[in-house]
């Protein structure tokens, strides 16, 4: 493991990085004694961050869902301190909405957000990462990318698709020396239940299916039990880690949602496998 892998030097992209988790991680790259690009759609909202650290600290106005700002972030950051070591993919917001309150423009939004801009962004990295031969993309997902509720289909779908992607690319990567690292939190305390939380309009057909979901996801706000400053530790322990997890669930919460759905879908395939496996092709005899 090279000095950088070990912790030392290296140069971060974060996006999202003026709130939450982008501004949890970032800070904690800095104690380190790495060097920081954060983003925003705001610049501005980066400045205290880089005041901290301003030799090592740099701020870059960016939104994911525009290709030509993604490519010019990342020749900034290369301008800048000369190479890119890790890109967490952060930015995103909170949606609820039951499936038929979500309109087209609000679910293809939230994908632009949470699908296309982390998908520019990689496929933006990787040339420079192949070409250094070390790297690592941290992809902030939920506990919502393995499992879903009432009201969070658009939010579920796009960390669900997020996941796939990831998923595929590691193998794709691995050979080149760049880690991939899905990180799954449950209830952290940051603006996503608050103003980071995008609201369908209610019809009252779904009051008694989405409705608790929207008091439950609102009415937490605040006080949340998941520490973002923890969650960036974590997550710096495991891209550490010589065996790095492909999934990383953050928080109690995250772990037993995570355990369920896999404890839900094994009895799913066990109760009816012989139905499953009865459907391959059989050869005429004769």
């Amino acid at each position: 493991m090279d000095e950088r892998e070990a912790g030392s030097g290296r140069v971060w992209l974060v996006t999202g990085g003026s709130s939450g988790f982008g501004r949890a991680i970032a800070e904690a790259a800095l104690a380190r004694g790495d060097k920081v690009a954060a983003t925003a759609r705001r610049a501005e909202r980066l400045e205290d961050l880089v005041s901290e650290a301003p030799e090592r600290a740099y701020a870059i106005a960016l939104d994911v869902t525009d290709p030509e700002g993604v490519r010019r972030a990342v020749d900034e950051v290369l301008e800048q301190f000369g190479r890119l070591d890790v890109l967490v993919n952060n930015a995103g917001h909170g949606q609820v909405g039951a499936v038929e309150e979500t309109p087209e423009q609000e679910l293809r939004e939230i994908f632009d957000v949470h699908v296309f801009g982390p998908a520019a962004l990689v496929r933006a990295v990787l040339p420079v990462m192949r070409r250094q031969g070390t790297g690592a993309i941290v992809q902030m997902s939920s506990f919502g990318g393995q499992v879903a509720y009432p009201g969070f289909s658009a939010y579920c779908a796009t960390k669900f698709a997020l996941e796939g992607f990831s998923e595929a690319l590691a193998p794709e990567v691995a050979p080149f020396g760049i880690k991939v690292l899905i990180v799954e939190p449950g209830a952290f305390r940051t603006g996503f239940s608050g103003g980071a939380l995008a609201q369908s309009r209610e019809m009252p057909e779904y009051a008694g299916t989405v409705g608790p979901t929207r008091e439950m996801i609102t009415g937490i706000d605040g006080t949340q039990p998941g520490d973002p400053a923890k969650a960036a530790r974590a997550i710096m322990t495991a891209l550490d880690s010589e065996d790095a997890p492909l999934r990383l669930p953050l928080g109690p919460d995250a772990v037993e949602g995570v355990r369920g759905k896999l404890d839900s879908v094994r009895a799913d395939l066990e109760r009816w496998e012989t139905v499953s496996v009865s459907t391959a092709f059989e050869a005429p005899r004769g």
